[in-house]
Order: structure tokens, then sequence, then C-alpha cells
């Protein structure tokens, strides 16, 4: 007779405070959960410096959770002979060793005084499960910072946008959006960017500033690619392509790029709400369906739906269906820029 099923493992629900990593704050321990590594970089730093501001004096220790020293952890955030605070830093808990493990969950029980213990997961594995556990469950009295992916456009739209506002800072919804696109494919070089036009431009950010610092980038990314073949200048789209994997663009991001505006198009052809009540209603931002209401121009229902056929089939071929991943990016450019299928 079979043995019964063990039900899965539920998740435990969080209980303590969920901060932002735009605006971290020290706590006895401080878990910074997520893939995204610019914002937990960010998280960091700021509680180091807030930590810092209080006082000076502050020790900064660095231990890695999956080399660990037995004993380290309590060893470093006790106190010192003059009292100074502790800042511990534990990177690689998502691979944590047994000692760490153990010792760690055993500190939640008794954190010490003056300190405070930033644990980096990553979330790539399931290791240190229960110690993440039992810090949301409310051991430890800590707190957490969620840095979750960054992947969509809009996600990154809004990064960008958080940047200015962080630093009070103004910039036109067409330079925001021409910046995300130049670096569509790196977080960190957004992050970069955004605080190089912080520092460099005195003012609000126009396009014209964006295209002067990053117009060869813009050039050749993605997005521009996408843009200009939707928006039929087929000479100029294939201009772009070619641009952009002379310097080492992947045909992938390519129709993936196109793709996603497609859908987008798709999704909002036909309909007359008003862009916030419709971008509301289908998870949007206002300016992207503005945006794709603007990209529609020229397009119908058929011409539409066999741009987005093609885009299918191009994305099956780049990613392994065909020997010639340019070619398919290639046609895909044509059939989109001229608004017929390949070869009519």
């Amino acid at each position: 007779m079979p043995s019964p099923r063990r039900p899965a493992a539920k998740a435990t629900k969080s209980v303590i405070p969920q901060i932002s990593w735009r605006a971290p704050q020290p706590a006895p321990v401080v878990l910074i959960s997520g893939p995204e590594e610019i914002c937990a970089e960010r998280a960091t730093a700021g509680i180091r410096d807030y930590l810092r501001a209080e006082d000076p004096s502050l020790e900064v220790t660095d231990v890695r959770a999956d080399d660990y020293a037995p004993g380290t952890l309590l060893a470093v955030s006790s106190p010192s002979l003059f009292g100074e605070p502790r800042l511990v830093r534990v990177s690689g808990v998502e691979k944590c060793s047994d000692a760490f493990l153990m010792e760690a969950i055993s500190y939640l029980q008794n954190p010490q005084d003056g300190a405070t213990v930033v644990l980096r997961h990553t979330g790539a594995s399931v290791r240190g499960k229960k110690l993440l556990d039992a810090i949301r469950s409310g051991s430890g009295g800590g707190v957490e910072i969620a840095c979750p992916a960054v992947k969509r456009d809009s996600d990154r739209f809004d990064f960008a946008a958080g940047e200015f506002q962080a630093a009070k800072r103004r910039i036109a919804p067409a330079a925001l959006r021409a910046l995300v696109s130049a670096f569509s494919d790196d977080l960190t070089e957004l992050a970069a960017a955004c605080q190089q036009l912080i520092s460099d431009v005195e003012g609000d950010i126009g396009e014209q500033v964006v295209t002067r610092y990053y117009g060869g980038r813009v050039e050749t990314t993605a997005f521009a690619v996408a843009d200009t073949a939707i928006a039929g200048r087929y000479g100029d789209a294939l201009i772009a392509l070619r641009h952009a994997l002379a310097s080492g663009a992947d045909p992938v991001p390519m129709v993936a790029a196109i793709a996603s505006k497609l859908r987008t198009m798709a999704r909002v052809a036909g309909t007359r709400e008003p862009s916030a009540k419709l971008a509301a209603r289908i998870g949007m931002k206002d300016w992207q369906v503005d945006r794709a209401r603007r990209d529609l121009a020229g397009w119908t229902e058929s011409s539409l739906g066999v741009a987005i056929q093609a885009a299918a089939r191009a994305d099956a071929e780049v990613k392994g269906a065909s020997r010639d991943a340019v070619f398919a990016v290639e046609r895909l450019v044509t059939v989109v820029a001229t608004r017929a299928p390949y070869g009519a």
C-alpha cells in the first residue's frame, strides 16, 4: 500500500516590517531578500550610512555564510571594550554552511545590544529557508527589505523614475523613456546613467540631454529597433538592427522587444477607454497605453495579426529552431516594418 503523501510545506507569512530599499533603516536583524543586486547594495549602503551618521565609530565586519568559521557571528557582534556600534554584513546566505545556519538561528534568540546584522539572501536556492522563516515570524526583532527582480520595461521605468525622484530632480517623460530604452538590458548601468545625469546636468533633464549623453547607445538597443520597425521605417529599422548586431546585441532580446510591443498594441487596439482606466484594468502604465495607441497608427487588425505570427516564429527560431538567428530577426523586422507577409 503506497504511503500517503506529505503535505507541501507552507511558507511562513511575514509578520515583520517590510521596508523599501530606497529608505532602509537598521534593526537588530535585517533580511535583504531577492535577486536584484543593485537594490540590495543600495539597501546595505543605506543602513551603513544611517548607522555611521549616528556614530562615526561604527565597526563594520563582512562575513561569508558559505565559508563560515564557527563562532564568528557571535564574536563580531559582541560588544567591544569601548562599546562601539557594530554592523555585520553577511553575504551568501542562500548557500550558507550548516554551522552558520545553526548559529544564526540561535543568534535570533538573543541578538547582541548595539549590533545590526544584515543577512543577504538572493533567493537563488531554498538553502537557509529555516532561518528566513524564523526571521519573518518575528524572531530577533528583524525587518525585511525585499529586492525583487526588475524584468519588465515598466519596472525599469519605475526604477529610473525613482532615481530622479529620490534626488528631487525632474526629467521629461520622453527623456526617461529614452534612457530606459538605452539601458534595457542592465539595471546597474541604468542606475549609473541616472546618477551621472543627476550629477552632471543642472536643471530639468530633457530628451536632448539624454541623446547627447547616450545617443549612440539609444540607437542600437532592442527597443529602438522595435520602435523604428513598428513605425514603418523599413530602411532605418534595418540600419538600426545591423548597428545593434555589430555592437554585440543578441537576436533573442531583439525579437522579445518587438514581440512585447506588438502584444501591447494588440491589448489596446479597438478600445476607447480613457488611458488611465484601461491601464489600471490591464495592469499597465498610462504612458504605455498612450504609446501603444500612437504605435497603432497605420496598422490594421490583419497586419497586426501577421506581425504577431511572424514574431512567434522568429522567437522559436532565435532560440534554436533555426541555424540562422540573424536572418530570423531580419525577416521579422521586414514583416513588421512593411506590415505585410515576408516576400509579399
